[in-house]
């Protein structure tokens, strides 16, 4: 049973049992131009789309009388025993979503018995979530050069979570470069951001919304720029586009290997050759991730790459997986090809937007209650004993 409180000013009909409830929710409590930045991809979405089409391709094997009166959701990650295997997967300036930001969202994850990674463009720092939360999260890191002055901010920022207490290392490398996000930018977000005085009254709209934004103003990448603001916000997108880094090689991952002496996981791998050299590299494990369908459109949806580079892998360390997933049916086809865990992002940030932390703990709930659910139906008795064998390639319509 779920122990988030619901707001009682909603009727049973309007109340969210989904997550696609919390996305309409979410949709109308963000302006157009925050939506387009939360739910949209690069170019024609392609690979948007197929991270979540690629679910529909599989089906579930069930079995009957097995006598499971209950299902195992337990799973490690980072060294950290976790109470189902879903984590919070990183998302950058999360306070434009909801002002409590990835906070909010850490401290949500905690009630659910897992953990958040913590973007390095979060919209609060390292230390303040830190301070905010009971446990200790998983930091993000992307692989940054100060362009001025060849200062590896890297270094720092790793110095900085090691001394905040963060538990383990994901460093994200599908970002040589910014994605072309089109829908972004046709409304509004791009660097800098255009203001028109319809955009200014979509924002007037969404009254709460709006009084958080001016009173709050957790909106710009506080690990990058210390301040709030609108200002700040647009320095703090600049400055990523600036540190970005496309002639990063291998030999720049090894020595973040040497600055980082816990549990550390590549994140943003398709290919089974990279999983190999990441392996090989002295990663603890690999996050199969497309970084939501924002980056390279026509990449590989993460399920379809998936299987490849668990066999690849075979077994020497764990592989984990985001991108697409909305179901706890979902995190169990992942599981059964080979995912240790699941990530999720948007889905989080839809519960963020409703309702804040409660609502981040909430979707969680769900996730917990339709794994749970999926697993008695197919009965397995947990996540552990899912395999292949637990899963069908669906035929061709």
């Amino acid at each position: 049973m779920s122990t988030v409180p619901f707001d009682l000013s909603l009727s049973v009909r309007n109340r969210p049992i989904t997550v696609e409830d919390y996305r309409k929710r979410a949709r109308r409590a963000l302006p157009t131009m925050v939506w387009a930045f939360v739910d949209g991809g690069a170019e024609d979405e392609i690979t948007l789309r197929a991270n979540r089409s690629a679910f529909d391709r599989w089906r579930l094997r069930s079995r009957v009388l097995t006598g499971h009166a209950g299902a195992g959701l337990s799973t490690k990650v980072g060294g950290v025993d976790l109470s189902l295997p879903v984590f919070l997967s990183p998302t950058g300036m999360t306070g434009l979503t909801h002002w409590t930001g990835e906070r909010g969202a850490a401290r949500a994850a905690e009630r659910a018995g897992t953990r958040a990674v913590i973007s390095t463009a979060s919209s609060y720092t390292v230390e303040e979530i830190a301070e905010a939360t009971a446990e200790d999260h998983f930091f993000q890191l992307y692989p940054w050069t100060s362009a001025t002055t060849g200062e590896p901010l890297s270094k720092k920022f790793i110095g900085r979570a090691r001394q905040a207490g963060y538990r383990a290392l994901f460093v994200t490398v599908d970002v040589p470069v910014a994605g072309n996000r089109e829908r972004e930018r046709k409304y509004g977000m791009g660097i800098p951001p255009r203001m028109t005085p319809l955009r200014v009254l979509d924002g007037a709209r969404r009254a709460r919304w709006s009084y958080h934004f001016l009173t709050k103003q957790r909106i710009s990448s506080r690990m990058l720029v210390d301040e709030r603001g609108a200002a700040a916000a647009v320095r703090s997108a600049k400055a990523q586009e600036s540190l970005m880094r496309p002639d990063l090689r291998w030999d720049d991952l090894a020595r973040i290997r040497d600055w980082w002496q816990g549990p550390l996981y590549i994140k943003g791998i398709l290919d089974p050759d990279d999983a190999e050299a990441a392996m090989k590299l002295g990663a603890d494990g690999v996050l199969v991730s497309n970084h939501g369908g924002r980056q390279l459109d026509g990449a590989r949806a993460t399920l379809e790459a998936l299987p490849a580079v668990v066999d690849r892998i075979a077994g020497r360390i764990p592989v984990y997986l985001d991108g697409g997933v909305r179901r706890g049916s979902d995190v169990v086809k992942a599981l059964a090809l080979g995912a240790t865990a699941v990530g999720v992002g948007r889905p989080y940030l839809y519960g963020l937007a409703a309702r804040g932390e409660d609502g981040v703990a909430h979707v969680l709930e769900i996730f917990r209650e339709e794994i749970e659910r999926t697993l008695t139906l197919m009965g397995v008795a947990s996540v552990a004993e899912l395999d292949r064998t637990h899963v069908y390639q669906a035929p061709p319509t």
